[in-house]
C-alpha cells in the first residue's frame, strides 16, 4: 500500500505516545431550565489542545466512541477566520517547534498540516469503536494527502467512501481559472453505514399477489456477450410467444434462473416486443429496509445555511463558514442510529456537531451523547454558548426557536497524571489515579469498585478469577506483606490471581508464585499510554 512521507513525519508518527496524560478539570455543569424537553445530559465540552484532550479521554472512552465527525482546518492559507485556517496559529507553531524541532522552521504549509493532523488521527483511531465510523470534512487543498494518511491509520480496508458534498448553491464568478468549485469532501472510514430508507411508496399490490406488496425491478445486465455469453439470449413469453430479444448488455440472470422466475410468476411481461420484461421484487424478501446512500451528498444544504443558522442563534455573525447542523445530522443518521451512541468532535468550532446530536435526539427520542474538544479561546463564548442557546431556545417573536433540552459539563485540560520525574502527580487525587490504573489493567467496567467496598479500600476491581489492588498512601511508603494480605476480606473462594500495586514488596518470589500474587511497583510498573 502506498504511504505518504513528508518533512517531520518521523517526529510525529509516534508522538501520540509522548503526549502527557492530563486530567480533565471540571469547571461547571449547565442544564436546560426545568420544563425543557428531555434530551441527553451526560455531554462534555472540553477547552484545551485537542491532542491533550483526546489523550485524556482514552481511559474512559478508548474503543467506545460510535461516531466521530471532524471539520479540521482546510489549510487554505486564509488567516482571517476566527478559526485560523493556515496552520499558523501561535499554539500550533509552538507545538511544531517543540515536537519537530528546528526542522519545523523549514516545513511547507502541507508539512505543517500533516504534522498537526497525524497524531490527532492516531488518538481518534484508538477512541473509535470497532464498529464505529469517522467522517472528516475537507476540500481539495489537503484531500489527496488526507486520503493517504487515513488509509495508513484507519486501514484502506475500512475506507467506505469519499462523499462529495455540493456545498455551493450558486456558481462562484470570482474564480481565476474558469472553474467554480462547488463541492467539498467528507471522507468516511469504518465498517458500514446504515444507508437511505427504502422508498416504500414504490411498493404496491395492484394484482393482489399473496406474497404481498412489490415493486418492479430491472432485469437488464451489465456484461458484454464476450464477457458473459450465458447471459445473452432471446427472452420469449411462452404464453404469448412475444420475443423481447436480448439487451445489448444481456440479462441479469442466466436461462435457468430466468425460467425459475417465470414459473414463480415473477416476470412482468410487456404487451409489445419493444418493451423490457421486469421482475417482481417483494418487500417481504428485502434483507433490510435501507438502500445504499449516494456518494453525492446533494441535500440542498449549503455553506450559507450554516452561516445563517449561527447568525440566528447569536443574532449576529460570530463565526465564518460553519457547517449546517442538518448536514451533520444526515451523517449521524448513517453512523449513529444507535440511540445511545457516543459522538465525538475534536475540532468543535462553533458547536455544530452538538447542535446536530441534540436535534437528532429530539427527532427520534434518542439519548446520544456528544463530546466536543476546542482549543481556541472562543470555546466558552461561542462553542459552549451556542449549545446553551440550543438547549434553552433562542430568538424572539416569529423568529423564536424552541429549546431542545439537555445538559453538558464544561472541562479544561488540567494537570498531568505523571510528573517530569515520572512520579505520580498526587495533586490530581487518588480517585483519578485509581481510575487510570483500572483502565490500564483492562479491569471490566462492571467489575470496578470504589474505595467503599467490603474487601479493602485499596481494591480496584474483582472478578471470580482475579482481583486488583492499588495499595497507595500519599503520606507513607506501602509494602506488600503478610499483614496487608491478612487485612483483605476476599471471602469465599479466593481469586486465582491477585495483582497488588505498592511501593515495596517484602514477600519472597516463591511465596508470590505459590499464592498467585503479582507485585507491581509504584510508580515504575504503572503502564504509560
Amino acid at each position: 500500500m502506498p504511504t505518504l512521507t513528508w518533512t517531520g513525519k518521523d517526529k510525529v508518527i509516534n508522538h501520540h505516545h509522548d503526549v502527557p496524560l492530563r486530567v480533565l478539570q471540571h469547571e461547571y455543569t449547565y442544564a436546560a431550565p426545568e420544563g425543557s424537553p428531555a434530551n441527553s445530559a451526560d455531554n462534555r465540552i472540553i477547552h484545551g489542545d485537542n491532542l491533550e484532550a483526546l489523550k485524556s479521554l482514552l481511559p474512559e472512552f478508548e474503543g467506545r466512541v460510535n461516531c466521530i465527525y471532524i471539520d479540521p482546518p482546510y489549510n487554505t492559507g486564509n488567516e482571517g477566520w476566527v478559526y485560523n485556517d493556515a496552520v499558523n496559529d501561535p499554539r500550533i507553531k509552538k507545538w511544531l517547534g517543540q515536537v519537530v524541532g528546528k526542522e519545523g522552521e523549514d516545513l511547507t504549509r502541507h508539512d505543517k498540516w500533516l504534522c498537526m493532523m497525524y497524531p490527532r488521527l492516531k488518538l481518534l483511531h484508538r477512541l473509535l469503536a470497532k464498529d464505529g465510523v469517522i467522517f472528516i470534512s475537507i476540500d481539495d487543498v489537503e484531500a489527496k494527502y488526507l486520503n493517504l494518511i487515513l488509509d495508513e491509520i484507519f486501514s484502506q480496508s475500512n475506507f467506505i467512501t469519499k462523499f462529495i458534498w455540493k456545498s455551493r448553491q450558486n456558481k462562484d464568478n470570482r474564480t481565476k481559472n474558469g472553474v467554480s468549485v462547488d463541492h467539498e469532501y467528507v471522507f468516511c472510514y469504518g465498517k458500514k453505514l446504515r444507508g437511505d430508507m427504502r422508498d416504500l411508496s414504490q411498493y404496491s399490490n395492484q394484482d393482489n399477489d399473496s406474497r404481498g406488496v412489490w415493486t418492479s425491478g430491472n432485469m437488464v445486465g451489465l456484461a458484454s456477450k464476450e464477457a458473459r455469453p450465458n447471459l445473452h439470449y432471446d427472452l420469449i413469453n411462452p404464453e404469448t410467444m412475444i420475443n423481447y430479444g436480448c439487451p445489448r448488455q444481456g440479462w441479469r440472470y442466466d436461462r435457468k434462473r430466468m425460467e425459475s422466475l417465470r414459473i414463480e410468476n415473477r416476470i412482468l411481461w410487456p404487451s409489445k416486443s419493444d418493451g423490457r420484461p421486469r421482475e417482481k421484487v417483494f418487500l417481504s424478501e428485502m434483507k433490510n429496509e435501507h438502500t445504499g446512500i449516494s456518494s453525492i451528498l446533494n441535500f440542498d444544504i449549503y455553506t450559507y445555511h450554516g452561516t445563517r443558522e449561527i447568525e440566528e442563534v447569536f443574532e449576529k455573525r460570530v463565526f465564518d463558514f460553519p457547517k449546517a447542523s442538518d448536514l451533520i445530522l444526515k451523517l449521524l443518521e448513517q453512523a449513529a442510529s444507535d440511540k445511545d451512541a457516543i459522538v465525538l468532535d475534536s475540532f468543535a468550532g462553533s458547536g455544530t456537531t452538538a447542535h446536530a446530536v441534540l436535534k437528532l435526539n429530539a427527532q427520534d427520542g434518542g439519548n446520544r451523547r456528544f463530546i466536543l474538544c476546542e482549543m481556541m479561546d472562543y470555546a466558552e463564548t461561542i462553542t459552549a454558548e451556542r449549545v446553551r442557546r440550543v438547549m434553552t431556545g433562542y430568538g424572539t417573536d416569529n423568529k423564536a426557536t424552541a429549546g431542545l433540552g439537555g445538559a453538558f459539563s464544561y472541562y479544561t485540560v488540567g494537570e498531568p497524571l505523571f510528573l517530569p520525574d515520572d512520579n505520580l502527580n498526587e495533586a490530581v487525587g487518588v480517585q483519578v489515579i485509581r481510575d487510570y490504573i483500572a483502565y490500564t489493567e483492562n479491569i471490566p467496567h462492571e467489575a470496578r469498585t470504589t474505595q467503599e467496598n467490603p474487601v479493602s479500600p485499596y481494591l480496584l476491581g474483582q472478578t471470580p478469577e482475579a482481583a486488583w489492588l492499588f495499595y497507595y498512601e500519599p503520606e507513607r511508603i506501602t509494602s506488600l506483606d503478610i499483614p496487608f494480605l491478612e487485612s483483605l476480606q476476599l471471602g469465599g473462594k479466593r481469586p486465582s490471581l491477585v495483582v497488588v500495586y505498592a511501593d515495596t514488596c517484602l514477600l519472597a518470589p516463591e511465596f508470590l508464585q505459590r499464592y498467585g500474587l503479582i507485585f507491581k511497583k509504584i510508580p515504575r510498573d504503572i503502564t504509560r499510554l
